[in-house]
Formats: C-alpha cells, structure tokens, sequence
C-alpha cells in the first residue's frame, strides 16, 4: 500500500514538474503577452482610383508587418450611397478574433456608423480613425483616437503661404458634401478672412462631387477646364486650392501649364497629386521623401513655375495610417497609458514627420456661439482630448 502510494506521489511531482515547465513566465501574462499572440491590426483605406496614396501607403504596412499581422480592406468608391457595404466591410473585418485594432484612413461618412455596429459585440477593439468626414462631435465619441492635419489652422497659414508665393487672388474649389463637414466650413471662414487681412481677393467656385453622377472623371474634366478660365479672368498671380483629393492631380497640371500658384493640396504631401501630374515614377522611392522633394523640384523648375508652388515636407495621410499603425501595436503590446495616449501618440507622430520641429500636434477645440435666456450670443467651445491635429511646414518647390 505504501509502495503504490508513493507512485502516485512521484507520478504527481512529475505532472506539476512538466505543467511548469510549459507555463509562460510571469512576465509574458496579460496584455504582455499579446506580442506573442496571433494578433492582427485592419486598415481600411480608399482604393487607387479615390485614394491612391493611403492605399499605397497601406500596402507599405503590410509589407512591413507581413499579412499575418496587417489585413488591408477598401471603402468603396460611392461611399457616401454604399454606407451598408461600407459597415459590412468593417464588421466583416472585425469578425476576426485576432483583429485587436482597426485603422480607418480616411475615415468617410459612415465610418462612426460602421463603428458603432462593431462595438456591439467588440467593444474592445482599439479605433484610430484618420481624415474624419463625420462631425467632430460624432467620429469622437465612436473612436479612440482621432487624427487630422489642423485644417482650421489651415484657415491662415494657405493664405500666408499663398502670400509669400505672390498671390493676389485665391480661388477656392469645393462642393456641398466637403462644406457640410464641420472643420472645412470652419476653415472657410478663416480662408476669407485671412485673404481680406492681406488685399487677396477670395473666389468660391462649386465644382462637381466626385462621388455625383459625373463621377470623378467629370470632376476631373471641370478642373481642366476652369482653371484657364480663372487664369484669363484674375491673371497668373492666382492661387488655386481644392478640398478634394481626386482633382487634385488636373489641379497641379493646370496650374504649371498656366503658370499659377498652388500652396498645398487638400490634404498636403510631395505624394499627394505632384508624381501623377509631372509623370514621377515613385516605384522604389513610395517612402523617400526627400527624392520625391527633389523630382518635383526639378519638375517644377523645368516648367518654369518655381517659387510658386509648394507642399509640407512629408505626407499627412500617409503619416496618419503609419502613426496609427504603430500606436496601435503599442496598444496591443500594453505599451500605452491607457487607450488614449496623447504623449506617446505625438512621439510617434513628430519621428515619422523628422523630428519635433517638423511637426505640431495639438487637440481640437470647436467653438460656437449660443443665445442665452437674455437673448446673448454667448460664445462656448468643447473640447476632444481624442481628436489630434497635425500642422507641418512649408516645402516651396
């Protein structure tokens, strides 16, 4: 009876010996131990046709990381009439348990929406949404982290460089959909009044939503058309902004053929719109951006129209979807004070754009005005400790 007890005594130490050998050491327990785990990270970009620089700049990441670690998905074009295959494109995608973290860039009308459908049953997952185009209000109460270049800032310093590149008219190119958003119809504001402080005279022009009947290629076809016009009107010393970045492209060409001024683009970057319209082959250089600097440069130069267009030095959107990647690893890998982590998330901003210097980061504040029982217009402001604002320096050509 002894003996057979024993047996099973030493039997037992030999199981618990084998059961700690295989355990994970104390330090690799919770969050720690994600790093070690199957995660995974979404994008969800624009396609090449509406979008071709985040959908470039997402296939960057998935090289980096590998597709075990990276699934890419797209919107779909006519977003704004295909909200329901644009939130069954998310839920789908976070129908992947291993998926931890969705990065949404741009994140279109309907991205809150599709958002909101995923808390329902993963309220977990992390969301960093970048280029908002629902109401600050809205895109911040449904994600984690928000991310915008400063386009109300934008309201003084496109016309400061528009200035300094010697404009005396500025037009202005948008349409109802892109004036519905809340931080453009701000900036618009700021765009007439900084024209009015420096003698620019301010021209708002409608042209075609892309996303309308005529498509983008109408859009496209309009730019060709009115900027001549424009020019023959107000004269070369005319600076040309569009809100949207599929015309961006017949933007740039037009304004060097005519010889005009052109401050940044929508959504400023040497990626955005420049390679396309001056025929730059960027394949092996999609994330130099000192080479793509120099190619437009010299572009520029033999078009003879330097010194009068311009961009930041890197890429905003791209910076966005690259920041929101990294910040996102560092989520899962429990690296974070928390889900919104402002002090790490501006580290990781200011080292892609160079360095401190090259970029600021600020969070927004939206201000309003309110009538009071008395009648008063009473100014108040809310501020989005989530929603952070990206604003680089100038790059002139």
């Amino acid at each position: 009876m002894k003996r057979k007890l024993l047996c099973l005594l030493l039997a037992a130490c030999l199981l618990l010996a084998l059961a700690a050998c295989g355990r994970k050491p104390d330090s690799d327990d919770g969050q720690g131990a994600e790093e070690e785990d199957s995660w995974k990270i979404g994008i969800v970009s624009g396609t090449v046709s509406q979008e071709e620089e985040t959908f470039r700049a997402a296939e960057n990441m998935v090289a980096e990381y590998g597709a075990d670690r990276i699934v890419h998905i797209t919107y779909p074009d006519n977003f704004t009439t295909e909200t329901e295959t644009l939130i069954s494109n998310v839920v789908g995608l976070a129908a992947d348990p291993d998926v931890k973290a969705i990065v949404f860039v741009q994140a279109v009308p309907g991205a809150a929406a599709a958002i909101g459908k995923v808390r329902e049953t993963r309220p977990e997952i992390l969301f960093v949404c970048g280029v908002p185009g629902d109401d600050p209000g809205v895109i911040a109460a449904q994600s984690d982290i928000v991310l915008n270049s400063d386009e109300i800032a934008m309201g003084v310093t496109i016309i400061e460089q528009a200035h300094a590149l010697g404009a005396k008219t500025f037009v202005h190119y948008s349409f109802p959909r892109h004036m519905s958003y809340a931080t453009i119809a701000a900036r618009y504001q700021l765009l007439q009044q900084t024209c009015e402080q420096y003698g620019i005279e301010f021209v708002a022009e409608t042209a075609p939503d892309p996303t309308g009947d005529s498509g983008l290629s109408g859009a496209q076809q309009f730019i060709v058309e009115d900027v001549p016009r424009k020019v023959s009107e107000y004269g070369a010393d005319t600076a040309f902004f569009n809100t949207n970045c599929g015309m961006q492209e017949p933007l740039i060409t037009q304004v060097i053929k005519h010889g005009a001024i052109f401050p940044q683009q929508c959504c400023p970057s040497p990626f955005h719109g420049y390679p396309s319209a001056l025929g730059i082959d960027v394949k092996g250089h999609e994330g130099d951006v000192q080479y793509m600097l120099d190619q437009i440069t010299e572009k520029v130069a033999s078009g003879g129209n330097s010194g009068r267009m311009s961009t930041w030095g890197f890429s905003i959107n791209m910076l966005e979807l690259e920041a929101g990647v990294r910040y996102a690893e560092a989520f899962i890998k429990g690296e974070t004070n928390g889900r919104v982590d402002s002090a790490l998330l501006t580290r990781i901003i200011q080292d892609i754009a160079g360095g401190a210097d090259k970029a600021t980061v600020s969070t927004y504040v939206e201000k309003y005005t309110e009538t009071d029982a008395d009648g008063n217009e009473v100014e108040k402001e809310n501020a989005y400790d989530n929603y952070f604002m990206v604003m680089g320096d100038y790059y002139t050509f």
